[in-house]
């Protein structure tokens, strides 16, 4: 069987970061002895002009034992609701373990295309992004800086945990990229590849008329915090997007913004995980 690091054009080593892209939109300094709130960061934040829609299919879920197999980007023009360039392309693997949900077979990855130069365009993307923004982002960026592709040092942006979509829409607190295209009137004619998922998103974006809004919202500074509901209450947070167990075990979760934190119903508190513990 061919070795997969020599198809990848990789060395002995795995998982060596790639060089970070840098973001030219900045948090801005606040010149104050008392920290500002969610909202005042809101306000000084530069609003991001263009943005990189991003999906990854994957061999499986932990990057230290499977790996990306196609990447699909979109370069948005926020002000324009445009898109400026789009790319997909395949990175060749030895096999797929998730091929009955992605239905890319390992061998088609392995096939003659010019992957090598459509990383190098997909950095040029990269560099003329703001933020990047992927439907549930936490498990996308994890996969920068491991094999082929570049670690990037962009805010990221998840259109299913950090955008409030609007209640007229009439979505769950965290919706699937379909229902949230059906709810925009955006036909759905296929699922799990990588450029179609942005094509998603990118017609979406071009239909929010309140986008600027959504956009700065979605990037106010977020921590994890626990609901305080009973059980008989237990809707009050699944309702408002909690997770159950999830990162924490017996608790009702989800990362807010100060705004968001005093548009509920019930109490939270915040979570200190047990790395931030061990930092602190």
């Amino acid at each position: 069987m061919t070795d997969q690091l020599s198809l990848l054009g990789g060395t002995s080593e795995p998982n060596q970061p790639k060089p970070v892209i840098a973001s030219s939109l900045q948090v801005p300094a606040v010149q104050s002895d008392q920290e500002p709130s969610d909202q005042e960061l809101s306000d000084q934040w530069k609003a991001p002009s263009t943005l990189l829609i991003i999906d990854t299919e994957t061999t499986g879920l932990d990057p230290d034992e499977h790996h990306c197999l196609e990447v699909g980007a979109i370069l948005f023009d926020v002000a324009s609701r445009s898109v400026l360039a789009q790319q997909s392309f395949l990175l060749p693997v030895e096999n797929n373990a998730a091929e009955r949900i992605n239905r890319i077979p390992a061998d088609v990855t392995r096939r003659p295309q010019p992957w090598q130069a459509a990383l190098v365009w997909f950095q040029q993307l990269l560099a003329s992004a703001d933020v990047l923004v992927a439907h549930n982002a936490d498990f996308d960026r994890q996969w920068f800086g491991f094999g082929q592709l570049p670690a990037v040092s962009h805010p990221w942006l998840c259109s299913m945990n950090d955008i409030r979509w609007p209640a007229d829409r009439l979505l769950r607190a965290r919706p699937s990229v379909r229902d949230l295209a059906l709810a925009y009137e955006v036909p759905v004619w296929a699922a799990h590849r990588a450029l179609t998922d942005c094509i998603y998103l990118a017609e979406v974006l071009a239909r929010c008329d309140d986008l600027d809004q959504l956009l700065k919202e979605g990037l106010e500074p977020r921590r994890l915090m626990r609901a305080r509901v009973s059980y008989d209450d237990r809707h009050l947070a699944r309702d408002a997007g909690f997770r159950w167990n999830d990162p924490i075990k017996g608790a009702w979760t989800r990362r807010l913004s100060q705004r968001e934190e005093g548009m509920l119903d019930f109490e939270v508190v915040p979570v200190v995980m047990e790395s931030e513990r061990r930092n602190s």
